[in-house]
């Protein structure tokens, strides 16, 4: 039974991933409104690696060609203090790039830019609509396991230059990625609180020198650091992703460890999966169209986080026979194109990826 409603669907949050699923929902002729109840501050450096995938959606929402990425063409994986390491290129996984770096605040402000040039409507607060979309962040009904560790997130400037490699380096503190953008690299390096803190407080100098001492100088030498923040790093998932006349996607659905760089790619896949099932239907927010949204979204889902939480607790630690078969781990990936290709595609595509 339709009721009296401003929108079809309204999108609670206006972040990358709510944006996305207003403007793929507008593009299907669908009435939608988002609702920002705060400005969301967005001040500080953050680098995003968003996959092959996220870049096919982010162009059906017509977003795409008002971003300037730097596309990552190989993704290099080692660990510190041990043998092992594996390299996996675009042509492995059929892709013209594994992914694309862009900074947090030009991919939300071009979005909320194109959301305003599209007249879709925004609101500070709930209205009625056939369906309520979350998006967010998280809410209360969540599972949650703390990794005991944060994020320290740093543009850095190197010697030569950043090009088209990533690197993700296991370290003893936690997992070090380096994201090429703009000729620099987007440093994330995940450590306990207390490392994390003095790694902000450190001087430059002293940064860069600890960066090089746990990277090494694959990446060429460290000469200049940004500003530090750093950031809480935890696995959030609820139980269920819809309710009555309710979904949730995104970081209201799960939030990850940044190891990977799953996060915002699998919500962005889950903005496109909820357009497609609602495109046509009468009542988007009947019962049995969202059960159907949710066992879609269940086998992606569940996958990527687990993965991404494997990875997070796998190459930590620094007894010799872990250290060892972390080795043969990379190793064996590095040696068997068929588990490279599988692994890349899987995570540029989710579930999809599976034969």
């Amino acid at each position: 039974m339709r009721v009296d409603v401003s929108a079809d669907v309204s999108i609670r949050g206006a972040g990358p991933v709510g944006c996305t699923l207003a403007l793929l929902l507008q593009r299907q002729g669908r009435s939608v409104a988002l609702v920002r109840q705060r400005k969301e501050a967005h001040a500080a450096f953050r680098p995003i690696a968003l996959s092959h995938a996220s870049r096919l959606i982010l162009e059906r929402a017509g977003a795409w060609g008002m971003l300037s990425p730097t596309p990552i063409a190989s993704i290099h994986v080692s660990q510190q203090g041990g043998f092992g390491r594996t390299r996996m290129s675009a042509a492995d996984a059929g892709v013209p790039a594994l992914g694309y770096v862009v900074d947090y605040a030009a991919l939300l402000d071009a979005l909320l830019a194109l959301a305003s040039e599209r007249n879709i409507p925004f609101q500070a607060g709930p209205a009625g609509a056939l369906l309520a979309v979350h998006a967010e962040g998280t809410t209360d009904e969540i599972t949650r396991k703390e990794y005991g560790q944060e994020a320290v997130v740093a543009q850095v400037t190197t010697r030569p230059g950043a090009v088209a490699t990533a690197w993700e380096r296991f370290t003893p503190d936690g997992p070090l990625a380096l994201l090429p953008l703009d000729g620099r690299y987007g440093a994330v390096w995940g450590a306990r609180p207390e490392r994390a803190r003095e790694l902000c407080e450190l001087t430059e100098a002293a940064f860069l020198a600890a960066l090089a001492r746990a990277f090494g100088r694959r990446a060429g030498a460290f000469v200049a650091a940004g500003a530090r923040s750093r950031m809480p790093l935890a696995l959030r998932v609820r139980a269920t992703r819809v309710g009555e006349r309710s979904a949730f996607i995104g970081n209201a659905a799960q939030t990850l460890h940044p190891v990977a760089g799953q996060g915002l790619n699998l919500g962005l896949r889950d903005a496109w999966d909820l357009a497609q099932v609602l495109h046509g239907a009468e009542d988007p927010g009947d019962a049995r169209l969202l059960q159907g949204f949710a066992a879609l979204r269940r086998f992606d889902a569940t996958a990527t986080v687990r993965v991404t939480d494997f990875l997070a607790g796998a190459f930590l630690g620094t007894h010799p026979l872990s250290r060892l078969t972390r080795g043969f781990g990379l190793t064996a990936l590095d040696i068997c194109l068929p588990a490279r290709r599988f692994f890349a595609r899987r995570m540029i595509y989710g579930a999809s990826a599976l034969p």
